[in-house]
């Protein structure tokens, strides 16, 4: 049986709640920057969450929800500079404190690093993105807890694919029976189920109905102290909150 020796956790949703009122809202005031019409709403985003990758998701909207707007020559170029503007605006909510953890988060990773466990994200946000959650929300010094932070496009083919999780991985030395992953969307299992990893899935809003086919268990939250979760599949052996002993009984290891 192998050890446990490393946590990978996906950042947007998993993390935080950072979809419904981070990131679309950051799309929405760049597209408004530009003096673009397009107005991204709750459940048009939630279609759109459909493709990972912020750069990806704005071509899938001119692909399939905006086929009239006629699209400037330079379309890559394009998309990039929006992209860069709503990653500017989505930090700037992010310094300002309006975009909280979840439940749990900032207490299981603290257990991890009093046991010496290791600590590697594995995402397909920006890393600015993921600098400005951890800094602000986590500790200002949270970046340098993660040994390795596999984010945007270090890798060429994003989630569902598990390239980024395996390149992670490999980053540090480490092979999935050694790992745990965290996630809470389809894509994202399919993602760290298809590196060879042990998924832990806390749900959102917006992925709450989703398939998690493989997840080692499907919970609403992490839960905390008080705070207990819901467990929607598998089993938690009578926990009431996700801790560092439950994410091991999980892992077998």
């Amino acid at each position: 049986m192998n050890r446990l020796k490393a946590l990978i956790f996906d950042v947007d949703g998993t993390l935080a709640d950072t979809e419904r009122d981070g990131h679309r809202v950051a799309f929405n005031r760049a597209f408004a920057e530009a003096e673009l019409d397009w107005v991204w709403s709750e459940e048009l985003y939630g279609k759109l969450l459909a493709v990972t990758g912020g750069k990806e998701r704005i071509r899938y909207y001119l692909d399939n929800f905006n086929t009239k707007f006629a699209r400037p020559a330079g379309l890559d170029d394009f998309i990039v500079g929006l992209h860069k503007a709503k990653t500017r605006h989505y930090v700037q909510m992010l310094s300002a404190g309006l975009i909280p953890l979840r439940p749990g988060v900032k207490r299981l990773i603290a257990e991890a690093r009093a046991a010496g466990l290791r600590l590697a994200v594995a995402t397909t946000t920006t890393p600015e993105n993921v600098a400005a959650l951890l800094q602000n929300a986590m500790d200002p010094d949270a970046m340098s807890w993660f040994e390795v932070i596999a984010a945007g496009d270090i890798v060429p083919a994003k989630k569902p694919a598990p390239d980024i999780y395996t390149w992670a991985m490999a980053q540090m030395g480490l092979t999935p029976a050694e790992c745990i992953a965290f996630e809470d969307s389809h894509n994202g299992i399919r993602s760290s189920r298809g590196a060879g990893l042990t998924t832990i899935v806390a749900v959102n809003g917006y992925t709450k109905d989703e398939e998690f086919d493989g997840a080692a268990i499907v919970l609403d939250q992490w839960g905390e102290p008080g705070q207990p979760f819901c467990v929607l599949a598998g089993d938690a052996a009578g926990a009431s909150y996700l801790d560092l002993a439950l994410v091991k009984r999980l892992h077998g290891g």
